[in-house]
């Protein structure tokens, strides 16, 4: 397994305004590496939008997000090795879910067909499976995202909701990945509805209300 290299996320004063409304109202937050940080909120309180700023997809519109000490938008369009599952894991329908994988490690050649065959395995799906990836069930889907966000071992690894459509033996899979990339040294970014699922994943919470963060705590 691959030691991620160390890594900080500086979050500073983050704004974020859509059509006249707020969605991300002054943002503080400090990430680092061999960490799980958790982010709970109802549907609705920023928790999406936050990840997707962090990972560069969308622009704030005041303030900062530092990766070591890269400004995000700035000195570094992306973060430069991170996975990603946010929302509804997207691949090609008519592909397969070893095809997909195959694709998408075509970008960056880090990892080959044997390390994708065994993340595809380690998320408890069958790597020599042809079905297409149209013909998933919603929990296949979702275990597909996971290996997709977790095959080619990133320094910075975010999930939104990694948890839906999961059964229990997904969640647990998870909880041992998740485990796993924190051992490795990854800066890890999770949200999830379930709250005992996230405070047993999570090396601290944080609430976001109305697009406003603070540290969780038990009686939220």
């Amino acid at each position: 397994m691959k030691t991620a290299n160390p890594t900080t996320i500086e979050i500073t004063d983050l704004v974020k305004d859509i059509k006249g409304k707020r969605i991300i109202d002054h943002v503080n937050l400090h990430l680092e590496s061999g960490k799980i940080t958790g982010l709970k909120g109802v549907n609705g309180s920023g928790k999406t939008m936050l990840m997707r700023l962090v990972c560069g997809l969308i622009t704030p519109t005041s303030g900062s997000i530092v990766i070591n000490g890269k400004r995000l938008g700035k000195d570094i369009t992306f973060p430069e090795s991170v996975g990603i599952l946010i929302e509804n894991p997207a691949f090609l329908d008519a592909y397969s879910g070893f095809d997909n994988l195959k694709l998408l490690a075509s970008i960056k050649h880090s990892v080959g067909p044997e390390e994708i065959r065994q993340t595809i395995a380690r998320v408890g799906l069958d790597p020599d499976d042809k079905k297409k990836y149209r013909k998933y069930s919603l929990g296949m889907k979702q275990r597909l995202g996971i290996a997709a966000a977790v095959m080619e071992e990133p320094d910075i690894i975010i999930l939104d909701e990694p948890t839906n459509a999961l059964d229990s033996d997904g969640v647990a899979m998870l909880k041992e990945i998740l485990h796993d990339q924190r051992e490795r040294g990854a800066l890890v970014l999770i949200s999830c509805h379930d709250l005992p699922t996230l405070q047993e994943l999570s090396d601290e919470i944080y609430l976001m209300e109305s697009g406003a963060l603070r540290p969780y705590e038990e009686e939220d």
